[in-house]
Formats: C-alpha cells, sequence, structure tokens
C-alpha cells in the first residue's frame, strides 16, 4: 500500500457511464485502497446508476463511499426547453456551450443522507423530464429545489463557469459561479481545478483562481477518471470507437485529448498542484464532510399499502378473502384437510406479515381476468399455496397434486414471496398500467438491466475497431469452447487459466491465439473491454413497487419508448426495501386467447380451457408423438424427443418430465 493517504479522488467515472468511462467498480475500490486513500467519490454522466454498488463495495473493503453524479444542466434554459443555445460567436463555436448547444456540467455529491435522497430525486426529474437526445438535464430550478445536503463543484471544463471564461465573459461567468454558491451555500461550493495537459484547462487557471478569491469558495483539485489504471486507456478509448461506430485509427473521430484519466496518485495530484496545496487539502475536507448510508431494509419493508373498506385491515381483509375462495372452489363443502392446511398456510402468512402482499397479486390477477386478459394457471413454487389457490392467484389444487407449501414459504426463512404470474404479453403492461393508477405512478416502475459486453461480443467488437474484416471476428469467435458458442458465457480469463472449469475445452482458442498474430490483438483487445456495461434494458418481468416513491430508494429513468425504469437492479431495490413483482409476458396465452376467439367468431360452442381434462387419451397420444411445436415447455427439440422417448400417459409422467429437463438437472454434466 502506498505510504501517502493525503488526496482523495473524487471525480471518477466507471462504466455506467456507459460507453464512456471503463472503471469497474470493485477494481476502483481496490486501487484506492492500494493508493492508501481512505475514501472515494463516484461522478458517472448524468446518472447515480453504479451509487449503491460503490456504496456496498467500498464498505466492504473499508473504504469510504463518496456518491455523486456529474450533472447535465442546460444553458441556463428551462429543463423542457430543448433548444440549442450558443453564448459565443460563430468562430468560438468550439469553445461553446457542450453538446452543440445543449448542456454544461456541474459535480454534485451527497453531503448527508438527505443530500444523497435529494440527488436521486434530482437525477430522475432531469432523465424524467429534461432529456434531450441522450441528456439528462437539471435545471436552476431542480438544482436549487434539491441542494440540500448536496455540496457542489464547477465541474469539469465543460462547467458553465469555465464555459464562458472560454468565451472570454469573465462576468458572466462571476455571475454564475456566484449563483450556485447562493444555491449550494457558501461553504459548499468548490471551484474545481483539473490539469490533464489541456490547453482549454490551463488557460482559465487563472480566471478560476480569480473568482475563487473573489468569492471566497475553496478550491478543489480533481482528476476527471474514466479508467483505473494508466494501461486501461485503451479499453476507454476501445469503448469510445464502439459508442461512436468509429475504428480506432480512423481520422477525425472522438476521442481524449490529453493525458492522466486514470486513479492518479496522491503524490502525481500533489505534485500537478504543487502551487495549490490547499485544493488537494480540500479533497479530504469533502471526503471528512461527506457520510452517507443506504439503509438495508426487511424484504418488503416498503410493500404497497392496499386500500380496505372501512372497518377491515389488510389481515381481516385477507383472511375473508380465503375464506370466500375456499367457498367457491369447493362448491360451498370445503373438506376438512384443506382447511387445516388453508388455516395453518394463513398463520404462516399474517405471523410474517405478508397478507397485503397476497391481497396486492390477487387484486391484479383478478382485474386482468375481469378485462380479458389470458392469465396463466400458476407456475413455480406459488402453486404449492392452498391460500394462493383459494385467492385465484393459481388454478391448481395443491393438495390434489402433492405440492408443498414449504417450497413456496417457509417460517424460518423470512423472504417475500415469489409468485411470478404469466400474462399475455400486450395485456401485460395493461396490468402495470393497472398497478400505477391503483398504487401511483411515483411507486411503481419497471426494472432497469444492465447489459455487459460478453465474451463474443468482446471478440466482435474488437475485430470491428481494429479494422478487421468480418470474417475474421468470426474465425476468432468459433475458435471458442463449445460452451460460449452455445450461448454460455467462457470468460476469457478462463480460457487461459488452467484451473478454470472450461479450460480444456477452450485448447483450440488458445492454439489460435498463439498461432495468429492477428487473433492474439483481437483476444488482447476484446479482454480490456469484457465485462463492461454496453447497454440498458427493461427486465423481462420485473417490477418494482414501494409504499413510498420509489426516488426516494432509487433513480428512475425513461426509456425512448416511454418505459419508467428503475436505474437500480431489482435485487438492490429489494434490499433497499422495495418490493418486486414478477409480471411475466408469455405468448402462449395469446395463441390460447385467439384460439378462443376464433372458435366463438366461428359460433361454435365456448371452450373453459381451465377445465380441459386431465387423461385425455388422445392428448397423452399427441405427446407421445412429440407433436408440440408451440405447446409451453413441450416445443425444444430436446424435449420433443424426451416426449417420444418416455411416452407420458398421465399428469404427472409431464410433470416429472419438466422437472427433469430444467436446466438445474440438464446442466449436471456441463
Amino acid at each position: 500500500m502506498a505510504q501517502s493517504a493525503n488526496f482523495v479522488q473524487l471525480h471518477n467515472h466507471t462504466h455506467y457511464s456507459l460507453l464512456d468511462g471503463a472503471s469497474k467498480i470493485p477494481d476502483l475500490v481496490r486501487c484506492t485502497k492500494d493508493l492508501g486513500m481512505p475514501a472515494v467519490g463516484i461522478a458517472d454522466h448524468g446518472n447515480m446508476h453504479g451509487a449503491y454498488e460503490l456504496w456496498s463495495e467500498a464498505v466492504k473493503q473499508g473504504v469510504k463511499p463518496i456518491l455523486g453524479i456529474e450533472a447535465y444542466v442546460t444553458p441556463e434554459t428551462a429543463r423542457g426547453d430543448k433548444s440549442r443555445v450558443h453564448w459565443g460567436t460563430e468562430a468560438q463555436r468550439s469553445d461553446d456551450v457542450s453538446g452543440g448547444g445543449l448542456y454544461t456540467h456541474l459535480t454534485l455529491w451527497a453531503e448527508s443522507d438527505e443530500g444523497l435522497v435529494n440527488l436521486t430525486k434530482a437525477s430522475s426529474v432531469a432523465n424524467l423530464e429534461g432529456r434531450v437526445m441522450r441528456y439528462p438535464r437539471m435545471d436552476k430550478d431542480v438544482l436549487a429545489t434539491y441542494s440540500k445536503g448536496v455540496i457542489c463543484g464547477s465541474g469539469c471544463p465543460s462547467g458553465i463557469v469555465q464555459t464562458r471564461l472560454r468565451l472570454g465573459q469573465f462576468d458572466e461567468a462571476l455571475r454564475a459561479a456566484g449563483e450556485l454558491q447562493d444555491i449550494y451555500g457558501k461553504e459548499n461550493f468548490y471551484i474545481e481545478l483539473m490539469d490533464h495537459g489541456l490547453e482549454i484547462e490551463r488557460r482559465v487557471t487563472n480566471d478560476l483562481l480569480d473568482i475563487a478569491k473573489r468569492l471566497g469558495a475553496p478550491l478543489l483539485a480533481t482528476n476527471d477518471s474514466h479508467y483505473v489504471h494508466k494501461e486501461d486507456a485503451g479499453a476507454q478509448d476501445a469503448m469510445l470507437c464502439i459508442n461512436s461506430g468509429s475504428k480506432l485509427d480512423e481520422p477525425g473521430r472522438f476521442k481524449f485529448d490529453g493525458e492522466g484519466y486514470y486513479m492518479r496518485s496522491a503524490e502525481e495530484m500533489r505534485e500537478l498542484f504543487r502551487d495549490l496545496p490547499e485544493a488537494c487539502d480540500n479533497t479530504l475536507e469533502v471526503a471528512e464532510r461527506c457520510s452517507v448510508m443506504f439503509d438495508d431494509h426487511e424484504d418488503g419493508a416498503f410493500m404497497p399499502q392496499f386500500p380496505c373498506p372501512e372497518g377491515w385491515d389488510e389481515t381481516s381483509l385477507f383472511l375473508r378473502k380465503v375464506e370466500e375462495g375456499l367457498e367457491r372452489r369447493y362448491d360451498g363443502n370445503v373438506p376438512d384437510h384443506v382447511l387445516k392446511q388453508a388455516d395453518y398456510e394463513c398463520g404462516v402468512i399474517c405471523q410474517m406479515q405478508f397478507p397485503g402482499y397476497f391481497l396486492v397479486v390477487a387484486d391484479y390477477i383478478q382485474w386482468a381476468k375481469n378485462h380479458g386478459i389470458m392469465v396463466g394457471p400458476g407456475r413455480g413454487s406459488a402453486a404449492g399455496s392452498m391460500v394462493a389457490y383459494a385467492m385465484g392467484i393459481t388454478e391448481l389444487d395443491p393438495l390434489e397434486h402433492g405440492l408443498i407449501f414449504e417450497r413456496f414459504l417457509n417460517p424460518e426463512r423470512v423472504s417475500l414471496p415469489d409468485i411470478d404470474v404469466d400474462f399475455d404479453p400486450e395485456g401485460r403492461l395493461e396490468v402495470i398500467d393497472y398497478c400505477r393508477e391503483k398504487y401511483g405512478h411515483d411507486k411503481v416502475a419497471q426494472c432497469v438491466i444492465y447489459g455487459t459486453i460478453k465474451t463474443k461480443q468482446a471478440l466482435k467488437d474488437s475485430a470491428r475497431i481494429m479494422g478487421y474484416e468480418f470474417a475474421m471476428g468470426e474465425k476468432v469467435t468459433k475458435a471458442l469452447p463449445p460452451a460460449a458458442t452455445g450461448g454460455k458465457d467462457v470468460p476469457l480469463h478462463d480460457i487461459f487459466d488452467p484451473k478454470a472449469k472450461r479450460y480444456a475445452e477452450a485448447r483450440e482458442f488458445r492454439e489460435l491465439y498463439e498461432s495468429d498474430p492477428d487473433a492474439k490483438r483481437i483476444t488482447d483487445e476484446a479482454m480490456g473491454i469484457e465485462g463492461l456495461i454496453r447497454q440498458t434494458g427493461v427486465h423481462a418481468c420485473a417490477t418494482i413497487m414501494g409504499s413510498e416513491p420509489i426516488t426516494d430508494t432509487s433513480p428512475l429513468l425513461e426509456r425512448t419508448d416511454g418505459t419508467i425504469t428503475t436505474t437500480f437492479e431489482y435485487h438492490t431495490c429489494e434490499t433497499l426495501g422495495l418490493v418486486k413483482m414478477d409480471f411475466l409476458g408469455l405468448s402462449n396465452l395469446t395463441v390460447i386467447g385467439d384460439t378462443l376467439k376464433n372458435i366463438a367468431a366461428n359460433g361454435k360452442e365456448p371452450i373453459d380451457y381451465t377445465k380441459i381434462p386431465l387423461d385425455d387419451r388422445g392428448t397423452y397420444e399427441l405427446l407421445s408423438r412429440g407433436d408440440t411445436l408451440g405447446v409451453f415447455q413441450l416445443d425444444s427439440d430436446g424435449m420433443r424427443a424426451l416426449l417420444k422417448s418416455l411416452k407420458p400417459d398421465n399428469f404427472n409422467d409431464i410433470s416429472a418430465l419438466i422437472a427433469l429437463y430444467r436446466p438445474g438437472p440438464m446442466d449436471m454434466d456441463s
């Protein structure tokens, strides 16, 4: 570990600065620790996607986390104004407002828990209301509204103060700095200084010092870190090429000028700012002042409150719904063993304080059915619950089929139930909209996923940006182990690690690497970008719900199609007390629904598909022939071969076949 710990890197971009940053958070924190620095900051472009990961990783490694954002700020316009603004002359265009006149930058760090919530909310407003192209922008109103508990830095060379200075507008720069100081408070606004050897940095330094002196604003030395180690520069440059669709040797492409965009040591920073030691000292001051904590809550701490009629609470209403459901399921003649099972389950559910969860799920399922939306009969461990059957959440009698409730809920393992519900894909979105209307648009959102660059994609991207023909990329990827070409990810590191599981299968790839210089170059380039985030997406089924606005916990993001998602992945949202509901879209239900409509349109007798007999001989003959294309979970080539081989003749056989063909059992020898 380095001897010195008298500096803190506050202005770091991770790979959550999509296709721009190349720092993985565990590596960033580890490097901080190796450099002897007591804390590390995060300031990703326009988002706080990585805030929780940095916090948890830093706490785990014994480093203090400083959570922040490098905000996009409108050029003194309202956040809804999409017009481009230029403050200088045509000849000054390269020095003018960034993004072709759309934004300036500003660095914001959370000093307190209140500040963290304010940054979360400000980031959400920027993403939901201020986005232009790929820039989620705040305006002065947002900055002022969510300023409490926040420390502000004047930002990188794209900051408003620096931009005004480059244009020769000192008075406007002074005014802008003064306004920021008024918004955040004199002790909370810092003039940031950077030195990457850029002319645009050095030509405004003296003016920045002058403004700091006039306003009494403290100085802050920062480094615009975009990757962890000096040798990672190539990986970050590759990400820029992926982002712009260009090649590494393409003239005029966007790339970083200057140097030093890695985690510089305290000694390096102190040497760069040897004439301004207070600017380095102040990084320690900011780190000392900032103290934030994410609260890990019990599962479902922020469970949505189900609206109950007057005189009822969730528990009493839940018990009544179960009682009524049993009467309906068993035509008013509920067997004693069913009552005993239901009573036991109700006791467990009430003890675990989950009645509200069952009411919420049963309600949106019933709403879907009432509105002609196809709903699956139930899947997974929830099918083992008599309560779920009584409330219409599932359609299979668990006792009749020998299903076990404890696989679903176990009083010795307190965790929220996991009920997967299938809807036809179009209807699924209607059900989510219903929940947003019922519980609040600010309390329901779909869930983000982050797509990282896998091995095969890394090789293809590397071949392309290096200028190789498509065939060369194909040659390299085809040499990957069979598991990788079959859809499973085999990290490049494992291919060269004799202790790795797939090492023996990767001999062909290693031989190509050793014998073909081009393959070696492509692979070496790919190793740098493998595992970095390439894009965001929407989780196929996870929807997050809460009793309070989600922005109290997770920032929100609006995608180009209007879908609103969290920016924390679902497991983080659950850790923080929000509730994940699984709304699955199943196209097989659309087929069934269309079939029923066609039957009705042709004047045939309607069919209740929930009452189709499970002992029809003709059906089992069809299954035994493998004629199951389009049948849910039975239409893959492997499953059809298994059906023809084992020839099921009862419902239990089908259950066993599906269980046998699940990924776990099938992967035992792979």
